[in-house]
């Protein structure tokens, strides 16, 4: 009867504590373990022995040392309306880290080295195997590089529908790299790509509002670029890179992606299944009209003529050729498509044809994910966990039969995704907002600033990260506030008006003679030629 009396407030109490801990963890937004990993990676000094103290502590005290961290904190502080949350994620950085201070400043990008003798495990020929977690740092900077390849294409494109050029590039081929500062990684545009699309695809494509002065049935939507000598001697090989873009509204356009299945390669069936791929990205890789202007033939066989060619001049001068395909979002669609039949068509690159995608969907079928491992192309697929687009189509019903594995693993009309992942978190960087606008995590910057700070699975954001915070920015509203960066700054300059000093009026800028796209019969001479 006495042990009873003794029992009953102490399990009271237990269950008191139990709740009170549970709602201030609550409160705080973070798991216990998360704490721990947090105040052990961002606070120094004056928390150490609070570190060593955590590293002991035991499941009865805990709410004890929850609090202790949290007054300790807040004290120093002085804000008590700041969560735990914020507070251990405290930036590296200020608003004054943001002003130019010349050649005082770190420079936004590290030394590249000569990566030679390792490009073929980096360019995948062991599924990147080791090289993942910990990120090998110049595999990092190598899927960067793709990245801001893919980028260019978002920055250079006419999007404004008061622009006679809308759906175009606003540069010519040989200025592109110039114009956007991306001289340095070594590589020369050969060719842009335009694609239409036979599928109503809403917020896909774009055109002018002043009629067909360019193309109201083609957009821009990448090119084929190839490394020069000296970025060749770095990597090992001659590389040619296709880049895809995304939507312009990517938080807009999987609303409206249909999930019916069109066949991509009706000549090839794997084991009996028909090689099948979501039927609006089939659409804008194949569609072609005799009456569009850049579109007579289709963006898959502009891509195909263009690599057919370069591997062939270069191989008969002896060089070793890899293809690299990259692409973000819809471009990531694309990109495995264009490497199926690179694959498939060109059998110089055997076992040098990769795939690097940002936070792309899934494509095809069974058999399509298949007939690619069989055709030995390497995928890397980057994805930062908080975007819904890598889980289309079918967001819904793939989660649902991918709980139903091992039964529902070989059934081909299921859509699939290819290749390695490389899962990022965007909340791992402390520059970036806790309560962000979650379609912010599908932008590529976005994507590109977190897999600068990545490191490893189980480590925070690296502190050494060189590649520019505020980039995050160019079109979002992500960055902490009291950094001081404006929201979606890149823009062209007064929205694209000039002002005439002569006449002191504001005017449109008319472009020039080079820069204004022109039908691919009259086109300029490809560069390396025979």
């Amino acid at each position: 009867m006495e042990k009873s009396l003794v029992k009953t407030p102490l399990r009271k109490l237990r269950r008191r504590g139990t709740k009170r801990s549970w709602r201030l963890k609550q409160k705080l937004k973070l798991t216990w373990k998360s704490i721990k990993i947090q105040v052990r990676s961002h606070l120094p000094g004056a928390f150490l022995s609070t570190k060593k103290r955590l590293t002991h502590v035991k499941s009865r005290n805990q709410e004890q040392e929850l609090a202790q961290v949290a007054r300790k904190i807040c004290k120093i502080s002085n804000d008590s309306t700041s969560s735990l949350a914020f507070l251990l994620q405290l930036p590296k950085y200020s608003a004054t880290d943001f002003l130019d201070r010349g050649d005082l400043m770190t420079p936004a990008a590290s030394p590249r080295e000569n990566i030679s003798k390792m490009w073929r495990e980096l360019h995948g020929s062991k599924n990147w195997e080791n090289i993942l977690d910990p990120l090998h740092p110049w595999l990092r900077r190598e899927i960067t590089k793709y990245g801001e390849f893919v980028e260019s294409v978002y920055d250079s494109l006419d999007f404004d529908p008061l622009s006679e050029f809308c759906g175009s590039c606003r540069y010519n081929r040989n200025k592109l790299f110039e114009e956007l500062g991306l001289t340095r990684h070594g590589y020369k545009v050969t060719k842009y790509i335009y694609a239409m699309s036979h599928v109503d695809v809403p917020q896909w494509f774009l055109s002018s509002s002043l009629g067909a002065t360019w193309s109201k049935d083609s957009n821009w939507m990448g090119f084929v670029a190839v490394s020069g000598d000296r970025e060749s001697l770095r990597i090992g090989r001659r590389d040619i890179v296709v880049a895809w873009r995304g939507t312009v509204t990517p938080t807009e356009w999987f609303m409206d992606l249909r999930t019916s299945e069109e066949p991509f390669d009706c000549e090839s069936e794997h084991g009996k299944r028909v090689v099948k791929v979501q039927s609006g990205f089939f659409s804008i890789y194949n569609s072609k009209s005799e009456l569009a202007r850049y579109n007579k033939e289709s963006a898959s066989e502009q891509t195909m003529e263009e690599v057919k060619r370069l591997v062939k001049f270069f191989k008969e001068r002896g060089e070793e050729v890899s293809l690299t395909i990259t692409g973000h979002s819809l471009g990531g669609a694309l990109a495995l498509m264009n490497a199926y039949e690179a694959a498939r068509d060109v059998p110089e690159l055997s076992g040098n044809v990769s795939v690097i995608s940002f936070g792309a969907p899934r494509v095809g079928n069974l058999a399509f994910k298949e007939r690619l491992n069989s055709l030995g192309v390497k995928v890397l697929r980057v994805v930062n966990k908080q975007d819904i687009v890598p889980k289309l189509p079918g967001i819904v019903f793939n989660k649902v039969l991918n709980k139903l594995n091992p039964i529902t693993s070989k059934l081909n009309w299921v859509y699939r995704h290819v290749g390695t992942q490389l899962k990022l978190d965007v909340f791992s960087s402390p520059y970036v907002k806790r309560d962000s606008d979650l379609a912010g995590s599908h932008n590529l910057e976005v994507y590109l600033h977190v897999l600068d700070g990545f490191h490893r699975k189980k480590s925070g954001f690296r502190v050494n990260a060189r590649r520019d915070v505020a980039s995050v920015n160019k079109s979002t509203d992500m960055l902490l506030d009291h950094l001081r960066i404006p929201e979606c700054w890149y823009q062209v300059a007064h929205k694209g008006l000039i002002l005439n000093k002569q006449t002191g009026r504001w005017v449109k800028p008319v472009r020039a003679p080079e820069d204004i796209p022109s039908p691919l019969s009259t086109g300029p001479k490809p560069m390396y030629s025979s």
